[in-house]
């Protein structure tokens, strides 16, 4: 097992391209499968063939996964190594990506890095991917309760703005620049910071910390932060952060930027942001809450790895992707 330090892009999407929506953690509910119908149809629309990988079948399921750890990562793999699939989407979350991290086929990846998209549990997947190979993981809509669910749910001006802003950070190879700031946004700490974006959900962080592919101290140095959470209590999230403090990972950091909390009990009092500069103490770095990425979705992208600006003022709050997440075949 080695840790790699440079970036690795995928190669940028074109119209026509396959994409994979696959279950790398839990089971379809069969409850679930209009929604992973219209999911399709959103990727159609971006102008992608899609395809279901096999495992992704209302109604199959091992526990709470959708089958043991060792055919999810065989199925990945498959797909990882398959040249006609340009882009892996999880259709959802789960428990299970911490059962497969030693069994996925790394040099599949390095060989042929593809955009692999999703949140929550894939999270997990993501810094673990980022630290063995350097892959920029796309920290976005999952496929059933993101694509077809939370879109469908948003404005029909919204629906467009996230289509424009997935396919340009799928397809495009220049920078996206500023992501559209909503009005939720707030900050809660000022100031300026550049460097790599780097997160995820608080407790999949943590567990990635725990493994033996957690990402060296010194690869959050100068780092943008990015977490959220879902569930629980106030009081984890609080405990959480500081077990980051004493990894020694907040006082390497450079900023941090704060998903819209999801079904947290007890953020009235503590509020979130005063859990969050309390665990901060003293170290001054910019803090932007309430950006909207994470289990409240809809999700604005967040491509671990790329380079990033992030501004919190009273006046203004902004997040901007410096670098582009793909890369040109030949490049």
């Amino acid at each position: 097992m080695s840790i790699i330090e440079h970036l690795l892009r995928p190669q940028a999407l074109i119209p026509g391209d396959l994409v994979v929506i696959a279950s790398l953690s839990g089971p379809l509910h069969e409850r679930y499968q209009p929604d992973l119908h219209a999911a399709v149809a959103v990727l159609e629309r971006m102008g992608f063939r899609v395809r279901l990988a096999p495992l992704l079948q209302a109604g199959r399921h091992h526990w709470w996964s959708a089958a043991r750890p060792a055919e999810i990562a065989g199925e990945l793999n498959g797909l990882l190594r398959d040249p006609e699939v340009r882009a892996i989407v999880a259709h959802d979350g789960g428990q299970t990506a911490i059962g497969y991290l030693d069994l996925i086929d790394v040099a599949a990846i390095t060989a042929d890095p593809k955009p692999i998209l999703g949140y929550s549990d894939i999270s997990l997947l993501h810094l673990v991917l980022y630290a063995r190979t350097g892959l920029v993981g796309f920290h976005a809509d999952l496929a059933t309760p993101g694509l077809g669910g939370a879109w469908q749910r948003a404005s029909p001006q919204r629906r467009a703005e996230l289509e424009r802003l997935y396919t340009a950070l799928l397809t495009g190879t220049e920078p996206i620049g500023a992501l559209p700031a909503g009005p939720a946004w707030e900050c809660w700490r000022p100031g300026r910071a550049e460097g790599p974006l780097i997160g995820g959900v608080l407790n999949r962080i943590m567990r990635a910390q725990a493994t033996r592919y957690a990402l060296p101290l010194e690869r959050f140095d100068g780092a943008v932060l990015f977490w959220e959470e879902m569930g629980g209590y106030a009081s984890w999230v609080w405990s959480d952060l500081q077990v980051l403090r004493h990894a020694g990972i907040l006082d390497r950091i450079a900023g941090m930027v704060v998903g819209l909390p999801h079904a947290i009990d007890g953020l009235d009092n503590p509020t979130l942001p005063e859990i969050v500069l309390d665990v901060l103490g003293d170290r001054d770095i910019p803090v932007v809450g309430n950006v909207e990425f994470g289990h409240a979705g809809p999700n604005l992208p967040m491509p671990v790895g790329v380079r990033v600006a992030l501004d919190a003022a009273a006046s203004l709050t902004r997040l901007s992707l410096l670098e582009p997440a793909v890369r040109l075949a030949d490049a």
